[in-house]
């Protein structure tokens, strides 16, 4: 009988753990990132970072849970939620018609898109009609070029290789502006300065937390996370850090 009982008190000890490690389980979300996109999310000095980075630990706090950060190529994300290996892709992802047929997303949670940049004391441009008959930079290959060529015929494109020189020719005064994604336009401000970004975008292309069809409650907690997030000011205040003309 003491041995038997000794079992039994050893399969309830072992049970108790098995729910302990269960409950512990269900606290943690794991979310799949490529963190090699400033501001969006990036490494900087070991430890990541970013927009999405931090809005991310923002909706977790909220919900109480913690993160498990799983690194993973930007091809690989969707693919890789879809088999299980994360709960969540967070990485500055568009929302497309083709990636709503396999996946769920949150509700659009900030716009990317093309912008136009001037140097901080131009005068002369404010709106995107002013870029009419002035020079623009754009980088070879990008969407911008398109882009410009249809929708704004009179601007001079001045098409440069590298990213960089857009924001140089506007530097120097040999391109009156410079048209780029927006978050590749703000880490620029927010890390160089000297440029600005004009307040009305060119495109809008919505990003979303990427979710599976199979987890609907989680999407709808992470929308009321976000909602929530909204209505307090934490959101507004990770905004204005990581998308500031200063």
């Amino acid at each position: 009988m003491t041995l038997r009982r000794h079992f039994i008190s050893a399969a309830l000890t072992l049970a108790t753990l098995g729910a302990s490690v269960g409950h512990a389980q269900d606290n943690i979300l794991r979310v799949g990132t490529d963190a090699t996109f400033p501001p969006m999310e990036f490494v900087d000095n070991g430890k990541r970072t970013g927009f999405d980075i931090e809005l991310m630990e923002a909706i977790a706090k909220t919900m109480g849970k913690q993160i498990e950060w799983i690194d993973i190529d930007f091809k690989g994300l969707i693919p890789g939620l879809m088999s299980k290996r994360f709960d969540m892709a967070v990485s500055a992802i568009y929302i497309t018609d083709e990636r709503k047929k396999v996946v769920d997303f949150t509700e659009p949670y900030y716009a990317g898109g093309l912008v136009a940049m001037v140097k901080d004391n131009n005068a002369a441009i404010k709106k995107l009609t002013d870029l009419d008959g002035k020079k623009v930079s754009v980088q070879v290959g990008t969407k911008s070029v398109s882009y410009l060529a249809e929708k704004f015929p009179k601007v001079q494109r001045v098409e440069v290789e590298k990213n960089q020189e857009m924001f140089n020719l506007v530097d120097i005064g040999r391109a009156d502006a410079a048209v780029t994604g927006k978050p590749a336009a703000f880490q620029y401000v927010r890390t160089r300065g000297g440029l600005r970004v004009l307040d009305e975008q060119l495109t809008t292309e919505e990003y979303g937390m990427a979710l599976r069809k199979d987890t609907p409650e989680l999407t709808k907690a992470v929308n009321a996370s976000i909602a929530k997030l909204k209505a307090d000011g934490t959101y507004a205040a990770i905004v204005k850090k990581w998308f500031s003309n200063k």
